[in-house]
């Protein structure tokens, strides 16, 4: 009887497995990105600002890349080689990093308000999950930040996801058909309704999509981009 209740369960296995890989077959491969991830509201003028960016090749891997800074406009704000950001007098401008690739020019251009003084506050950042597998994954998210390094992830009451799956984890990823390079939040433990995950030392602009995997057999199950 152990033996047959053993053959079952691996049995079980096997057709979750195969059924997971049936469904999705997965092309990691995705354009470059310059993203710029420093966030400000307004920039004082005479006063100084660090933006940060970052490279993600064509895997969605962070690597290290010189990019050039300008601004569209530098009556109003000027900005060095290294991202050192100073407006010059009040209106709005235009901030570009750019690289030069192989394959070409690509960039990134926030708008940047340069006011009276120095304004930042915390934003929130929303999006949909949605499944790309056979397996039920719905519902509408918030990620907002709670301080310069930690995020509140949360889930409305319409979340809904499969508690089919052998080992079902949400990860933050730069690749939506990836986690080789993502931040594992953790293992899902529930399947309906509003939650939340509180993620410590990310930054609201580290992560382009939240993604759902079968992490036993490392299958994707579905994703949400953060907009």
């Amino acid at each position: 009887m152990k033996i047959a209740f053993q053959a079952t369960i691996f049995v079980s296995i096997l057709i979750s497995l195969n059924s997971c890989i049936g469904d999705d077959f997965l092309e990691d491969a995705r354009d470059p990105e310059v993203r710029i991830t420093t966030i400000v509201d307004t920039l004082g003028v005479n006063a100084s600002l660090q933006l940060e960016y970052m490279y993600l090749n064509n895997v969605g891997v962070e690597e290290f890349i010189p990019v050039d800074w300008s601004t569209s406009d530098d009556d109003i704000a000027i900005i060095n080689n290294q991202g050192l950001i100073t407006g010059v007098s009040i209106g709005t401008v235009e901030v570009v990093a750019e690289v030069n690739l192989v394959e070409g020019l690509i960039s990134d251009t926030i708008s940047v308000i340069v006011g009276a003084e120095t304004v930042t506050n915390s934003i929130e950042l929303s999006g949909v999950i949605e499944t790309t597998s056979s397996y039920k994954l719905t519902g509408d998210f918030t990620i907002a930040e709670q301080d310069q390094t930690n995020l509140l992830l949360t889930f409305d009451n319409e979340y809904c996801a499969s508690d089919a799956l052998p080992g079902l984890y949400i990860y933050l990823s730069n690749n939506p058909n990836s986690i080789s390079d993502a931040f594992e939040i953790g293992e899902v433990d529930v399947f309906e309704g509003a939650h939340n995950y509180v993620i410590n030392n990310v930054g609201i602009m580290d992560f382009s999509h939240i993604v759902y995997f079968c992490k036993p057999f490392n299958v994707k199950v579905g994703d949400g981009e953060i907009n």
